[in-house]
């Protein structure tokens, strides 16, 4: 809804203070990234042609990339750390490498606003954080970012702001560090969550679900 693909069922989406379906995909496009939760290549492509894509909001129709394209692709790339692949085929590229190469993709397009799903899938722990980090230097440089996340303890690291939406039209919006504590991710997740203090940071862990199985004979 915030990307302009489905209406909302009631009120109006705004970007730049305009009506979100009285503007131009182009232009929605050169404001707004989309990362969706799983990208699909069903054609035989390039890294770096596939990153190029991103470029497309900012291409006349028939233009052909120019310099600053090819120079804005390649330095998203090496946001991500794949620079050195830009010849290597999409198919031939691991599970993080391709989440990895969609967010290059959304880097390249340069928007102001980025509206993330779960942009750690696939990730290794490091990259996890490098992403993460890169996408709040970007809030620091006034950029936003929207992004839906599982990993609570990546949400209080990264995220000022948290929405909880527990699964029955209830909701609850506040800063990170208000919302996000141990009788509300209880709630959001049905099981117990118990915070620790670690190293000056606080960290989030399951302490619920299912109990070890007893054996009776014993």
């Amino acid at each position: 809804t915030l990307a302009g693909l489905r209406p909302p069922q009631t009120g109006t989406v705004l970007l730049n203070q305009h009506p979100l379906d009285s503007l131009p995909r182009r232009a929605i496009a050169q404001r707004m990234g989309v990362l969706f939760q799983e990208e699909s290549n069903p054609f035989p492509a390039t890294v770096l042609e596939t990153v190029l894509v991103g470029r497309h909001p900012h291409i006349r129709p028939f233009q052909w990339e120019s310099r600053t394209d090819l120079r804005l692709a390649r330095e998203a790339l090496a946001m991500v750390d794949l620079q050195g692949l830009e010849e290597r085929i999409v198919a031939t590229l691991s599970g993080g490498e391709r989440r990895r190469l969609a967010i290059a993709q959304v880097l390249a397009q340069q928007p102001k606003i980025y509206l993330l799903d779960e942009p750690a899938n696939h990730l290794d722990p490091q990259h996890e954080l490098d992403i993460l980090a890169l996408f709040r230097k970007i809030t620091q440089r006034g950029g936003a970012v929207i992004a839906s996340l599982h990993d609570v303890n990546l949400a209080a690291r990264f995220a000022d702001q948290c929405l909880l939406l527990f699964g029955d039209g209830q909701w609850l919006l506040g800063p990170s560090a208000d919302v996000l504590n141990e009788e509300n991710l209880s709630r959001l997740y049905a099981t117990r969550i118990q915070a620790i203090e670690w190293q000056g940071r606080r960290f989030f862990m399951t302490t619920g679900g299912l109990e070890p199985a007893i054996d009776k004979a014993s």
